[in-house]
């Protein structure tokens, strides 16, 4: 019934069936279920409102800035894809790689700056932020020699796991024309400026499908020109967010110059970096060897494992997103001393909304990756409880976050995962049972520690951070709360 017969009913006056009649029709009704909206609204505090408000203004920017970084590879694997199919397997795999030994390792060293400079962004002590940067420049340019040292051997271990010889030597050769990149792409992860690096990121993928076409199909210089192709976008995103910067002035207010000052305090950086790069590090390799161990089982499950794991790049970086909203705002709050401030950003992280996609094309595959998906669904509803990683963080909790993706991944959802997988002849969807049951486990572990978390004593070491006060007492490494105040800013990190 439309609202202007169910206003004339009631005017006319019906007998009281009518009325139940009007009033199921008015349930049923758009207004009334803005009403019921609008009622929901009203049972939200309003300084809860307030601050969703603030994460959510952070959160965008950041889903757009992964994204864009994340199409940068993916653009390369699509081109690739027309060369053939041993073409894109070994471009696949050679971005796979650097992934692993090269991108997460990095991106996990440079999270140390979530905590360190959005603390001492939060307390006001503009020059330390650029102090901090350039420690995390330093650190991050030493840990490409590691990194470069296992790119350099990509064929040898590829053909160690039993990988095809020409895939391995394409992979090889792609890895090879990136390498001189990585230093940039550690470098440009450790930025945190959000909407200049979506600004930048729109520009560096519209270049490098341009630069992508024109070494593929008009110089026709095959994984070769890819790889080069992607190398130069690198590049290209660290010189246009440089320009950027300088055009708008933005590090006026952080940035004095390299000082000889940011050869001090790298074990106070270092303790905060190797924990966060384990903690990132620790979850990201699980689905890695997830694929490798689909592999072993059939051509159908690899493929249908490396849908569901497409799946959760892209759905993750809504939750992500909101990790490092919320890894902000906690850390400015600690670093002003707010611990009140800090505990409400804790608190809303659930009120956040999230979205999925999916896009799959061969026919076994969609079939099994129907199979999977009502358990995926469990899955990303679990895994949105992440967040509170983005909390952990910003206190400077990493060590409890690394403890806890170890035990979770590797000692509770690995082996039930496995042995669903190939005991039980589940397949792939054993384990993903698996890896919801860490999931689920590990959000329950995360929301007692946070209703735990002594607060207080987070923001005085927030304080000592931030180069504010002096430190009175030994930390205690968890600082938990015995029973016995902090603005914001953005700084985040890519996935």
């Amino acid at each position: 019934l439309s609202v202007n017969k169910i206003k004339t009913r009631f005017v006319n006056g019906h007998s009281k069936s009518d009325e139940a009649s009007v009033t199921e029709s008015t349930v049923e009704s758009p207004v009334f279920c803005c009403g019921c909206l609008r009622r929901i609204r009203g049972w939200i505090p309003v300084h809860y409102k307030e601050e969703i408000g603030q994460i959510l203004k952070l959160t965008g920017p950041v889903v757009i800035s992964q994204l864009m970084i994340f199409l940068i590879s993916f653009v390369s694997t699509v081109f690739c894809g027309h060369l053939g199919k041993t073409e894109l397997a070994g471009v696949a795999l050679a971005i796979a790689v650097i992934n692993v030994t090269g991108l997460s390792i990095g991106s996990g060293l440079a999270s140390a700056c979530d905590t360190l400079i959005s603390q001492t962004f939060g307390s006001g002590n503009m020059n330390r932020v650029g102090m901090i940067l350039q420690r995390g420049v330093l650190i991050l340019l030493l840990a490409c020699f590691p990194c470069w040292a296992l790119l350099i051997n990509t064929e040898p271990i590829l053909l160690a796991v039993k990988q095809s010889p020409e895939v391995a030597r394409l992979s090889q050769l792609y890895v090879m024309i990136f390498m001189p990149a990585l230093p940039i792409m550690l470098c440009f992860v450790l930025q945190g400026i959000i909407w200049p690096t979506v600004l930048v990121g729109v520009v560096g993928n519209i270049l490098n499908a341009l630069i992508n076409y024109i070494f593929l199909y008009v110089l026709d210089l095959g994984v070769a020109g890819s790889a080069a192709a992607n190398s130069i976008s690198q590049y290209s995103l660290a010189v246009f967010l440089y320009c950027y910067i300088v055009w708008q002035g933005l590090h006026k207010a952080t940035w004095e110059g390299w000082s000889a000052d940011c050869l001090q305090e790298w074990g106070q950086f270092i303790t905060l970096a190797i924990p966060s790069m384990l903690m990132l590090c620790l979850e990201w390799w699980t689905y890695e060897i997830g694929g490798f161990l689909a592999g072993l089982i059939s051509e159908v499950e690899l493929g249908a494992q490396s849908v569901v794991y497409q799946l959760a790049v892209i759905t993750y970086m809504f939750p992500l997103g909101f990790s490092v909203a919320a890894s902000v705002r906690v850390g400015n709050a600690l670093g002003a001393g707010n611990t009140e401030q800090a505990k409400l950003s804790g608190k809303v992280w659930p009120l956040s909304p999230e979205r999925t996609c999916l896009s799959v094309c061969s026919r076994d595959i969609v079939k099994r990756v129907a199979d999977i998906m009502i358990l995926y669904g469990f899955f990303h509803l679990a895994d949105t409880f992440g967040v509170m990683g983005g909390v952990v963080r910003g206190a400077g909790k990493q060590k409890i976050g690394a403890l806890c993706n170890l035990v979770g991944y590797y000692f509770i959802g690995f082996p039930i995962g496995v042995s669903l997988m190939f005991p039980n002849k589940m397949g792939i969807i054993g384990l993903w049972i698996g890896l919801f049951t860490c999931v689920l486990i590990q959000s329950l572990f995360l929301v007692v520690l946070l209703c735990k978390l002594d607060w207080k004593k987070a923001s005085q070491e927030a304080l000592v951070r931030a180069g504010v006060q002096l430190p009175e007492m030994k930390e205690e490494q968890f600082g938990l709360e015995k029973r016995g105040n902090i603005p914001a800013v953005p700084r985040f990190h890519t996935f």
